[in-house]
């Protein structure tokens, strides 16, 4: 099987053309790119496929074989894989995936994509199409107690569900010990990814993301745009921010008027290869 390992800011995920190869057990083959000792190393599998209603589909796997509806780095590189490997010529595409279809600006220098904006969508903040089992119509700095200590946290969907934490210094936050208990408790029945958030001043943030099925990452794009939308909502910033996650910055809008968010950030070729399964 043919591969091209990519990265966003750190998040890496193994990419499989399927208009190419075939894949009869992808969350069999999530599980085995991603182990780090015996695979590849990655925190996924992305298959690019044929789609009936965009340009491209995008088929996520997490790590442990579960199966994502939306991947903010992961998409960035499938628009830079499709465009540089030849499958498009053109510099506005649609993607489809299990969040719906998602439309993707890219930015060539070189003759190669150096940085991808995607809209990304509108935000979900109704708790049961998050979801969260909650009977109120907002969660803003909702209660939430994990492991004895209380948190506040505001809860958005960007097609995948997302609790956003501020924290008062994410660097030394025990991610470790509270990310997991976060992304299975009780009140999320899908569970959630969870982001700490310190916040610098008006315009720039510091993020790290406990992300559901893969642990600690060096970055998450729908999470930087969940983290976004809460920063907005809790009035901490202003309505573009950028986020420093330990993988690199993304750039983040979120357009109230229109209700919509746009990320723009990076993507990069690791490797091309073969894998024998």
């Amino acid at each position: 099987m043919k591969f091209t390992k990519m990265e966003g800011l750190g998040n890496d995920y193994v990419y499989v053309n399927c208009f190419e190869e075939r894949i009869p057990d992808p969350s069999a083959l999530a599980v085995k790119v991603s182990d780090r000792h015996f695979g590849i190393g990655s925190d996924g599998l992305i298959l690019i496929k044929p789609s009936e209603v965009a340009d491209f589909c995008m088929d996520m796997y997490n790590a442990d074989g579960s199966r994502s509806e939306m991947c903010g780095n992961g998409i960035r590189c499938v628009g830079k894989y499709v465009y540089d490997y030849g499958l498009t010529d053109k510099t506005q595409i649609t993607v489809e995936t299990l969040a719906g279809i998602k439309y993707l600006d890219l930015h060539t220098e070189d003759g190669k994509v150096k940085l991808v904006t995607v809209n990304m969508g509108a935000p979900e903040l109704r708790p049961a199409r998050i979801p969260v089992a909650s009977d109120k119509e907002l969660l803003v700095r909702e209660p939430i107690e994990v492991l004895g200590q209380r948190y506040e946290m505001t809860c958005v969907s960007m097609g995948n569900p997302h609790c956003v934490v501020f924290v008062e210094d994410t660097a030394h936050f025990s991610l470790e010990q509270v990310g997991p208990c976060f992304e299975h408790h009780e009140v999320f029945p899908n569970r959630v990814n969870a982001e700490f958030i310190q916040v610098l001043d008006r315009t720039s943030v510091n993020m790290r993301v406990w992300e559901r099925g893969s642990g600690e990452t060096l970055a998450c794009g729908t999470g930087a745009c969940a983290s976004t939308v809460a920063c907005v909502l809790n009035g901490l910033t202003e309505n573009e921010i950028t986020l420093h996650l330990l993988g690199g910055d993304l750039k983040v809008r979120y357009d109230q008027e229109a209700g919509l968010v746009y990320m723009t950030g990076p993507a990069r070729v690791v490797f091309d290869g073969e894998l024998y399964l």
